[in-house]
């Protein structure tokens, strides 16, 4: 059965939640109720389902007792939590790699463990320390995977496909980021790094607002989404506001909700179900109440994008969409 507007799995993801509590305690090491608490604004904010993104809380983490307690108080609010997303843990990072590595299989652990299928992960590595002093972060660039380099292509590949294999013996599926000047920086590489990885769980999280942000020149939108949507299996959406001249190389990029930015996500929607898409979508947003811009996108989607009937004709992915497809 096809999903439809009503029914589509739609998350908030979790960016904007507090990182510690009011008595400053560290949000991963505080009581379930303050856990529940922000799972209680994304259900009011009419998600029925959030993305446990671990900027917030690292399932990874968790002893098995409080990933129990994490799953009770999101079931206590009344929301699903059917992924995790792992951000900035770069498996061929120089310094930490083989920390980020076990971090990763812990990920996929302690998603099997809450019932989750979905797991995205990244090759994006920490802020640096200029980048943390500017109000978008994206307008400093950071680190950038060595592109000439074919052992750091083949590590990436080699400790990716480790962890899409444990994740497949668990029947959850994969999805890589795209971020930029990582080897998913561009829609060819992250297709070229997919193919390479060769497993049907192992797909591509098609954030393409993460490199139209960018304050320089960029990859055609419409291009990356047509290379990289045949293999999409999670998809975190989100938009950009964008300015360009050229001729005096200025190019500034501020977030703006989904259907007044950049990327038309009506043509990217419709291309994405018509090459087999049929994946969990988050909803994110940087800057000020992102909660509500987040809810804003959800009720975009399912009003105005979405299909509103069960029946239409979708494509065949080139990557597993459920669990079942593994």
């Amino acid at each position: 059965m096809s999903f439809t507007a009503e029914n589509w799995p739609i998350t908030a993801a979790l960016l904007q939640a507090p990182n510690f509590t009011k008595d400053g305690v560290p949000i991963q090491d505080a009581e379930a109720s303050e856990w529940q608490a922000v799972f209680e604004e994304v259900a009011d904010a009419g998600f029925s389902n959030v993305d446990l993104t671990d900027s917030w809380v690292r399932p990874a983490d968790l002893t098995p007792g409080r990933l129990d307690e994490l799953k009770q108080a999101a079931a206590a609010a009344g929301v699903g939590a059917p992924v995790i997303t792992a951000i900035r843990r770069s498996v061929i990072d120089a310094k930490d790699w083989e920390a980020n590595l076990v971090y990763g299989h812990r990920t996929i652990e302690a998603a099997a463990h809450l019932g989750i299928h979905t797991v995205s992960f990244g090759l994006h590595q920490a802020l640096t320390p200029a980048q943390q002093k500017q109000l978008w972060f994206w307008t400093v660039e950071g680190y950038k995977d060595p592109i000439k380099d074919p052992d750091a292509w083949n590590n990436a590949v080699t400790r990716l496909r480790e962890l899409g294999r444990h994740a497949a013996d668990l029947g959850i599926l994969l999805s890589l980021e795209l971020y930029e000047d990582t080897y998913l920086g561009s829609a060819d590489s992250a297709v070229r790094l997919v193919e390479d990885i060769g497993l049907r769980n192992v797909g591509i999280n098609p954030d393409v607002g993460n490199l139209i942000r960018l304050h320089r020149p960029i990859e055609d939108w419409r291009e990356a989404f047509h290379k990289v949507l045949p293999y999409t299996n999670y998809w975190h959406v989100k938009n950009y506001s964008r300015d360009e001249d050229v001729a005096r190389a200025y190019y500034v990029a501020i977030p703006a909700p989904l259907e007044y930015g950049l990327i038309s996500y009506r043509e990217v929607m419709r291309e994405a179900i018509s090459v087999g898409f049929q994946g969990i979508i988050c909803c994110e947003h940087y800057g000020g109440d992102g909660l509500s811009v987040s809810a804003t996108n959800q009720r975009f989607l399912r009003e105005h994008i979405l299909p509103k009937r069960e029946g239409y004709e979708t494509g065949t992915s080139r990557v597993a969409q459920n669990p079942s497809e593994i």
